[in-house]
């Protein structure tokens, strides 16, 4: 059985429905018979996973391992069943998938913030003028001029 020494992607990137792990020298590495390979981009140099199965999409991917004249070339497909590359994926998605969606949620939430505020704004025109309150019409005017923005009170 092959162990994974270390695992980094040298970059995730999220792409739709898809996870995007890019490999490159140095970031990757497995230990056979008490001898380290080192991950060489020469033929595959990414994973893909659905972001919503967790399964892997390129499974025909070549990957190859080098410690010194040596070689170990190895399809995705089989990395997967001889190694422990299984937990190592895992956490990788854990720890920067979760951050990037948490990211992407937080300026979604920022919208949706800004939005809510602009229809509160409207609302509170359209209430002054309802009740001919003049004063805080006068106000909310003088507040958007002078701010550029709404209102949060």
């Amino acid at each position: 059985m092959l162990l994974v020494q270390l695992m980094k992607p040298f970059y995730t990137k999220l792409e739709g429905n898809r996870i995007k792990l890019v490999f490159a020298y140095q970031y990757f590495s497995i230990r056979k018979d008490d001898e380290l390979f080192h991950f060489i981009p020469v033929e595959g140099k990414e994973i893909i996973v659905h972001a919503e199965t967790l399964q892997v999409e390129n499974l025909s991917e070549i990957f190859v391992f080098q410690k010194g004249n040596r070689f170990i070339r190895l399809p995705l497909y089989q990395l997967l069943l001889v190694s422990d590359i299984h937990m190592h994926l895992q956490t990788i998605i854990e720890t920067n998938v979760h951050s990037d969606l948490s990211s992407s949620s937080l300026e979604n939430a920022a919208q949706v913030i800004q939005e809510l505020e602009q229809q509160n704004y409207e609302r509170m025109i359209d209430y002054a003028l309802l009740n001919r309150d003049v004063s805080l019409f006068n106000k909310l005017q003088q507040f958007k001029e002078h701010n550029g923005g709404f209102p949060i009170e």
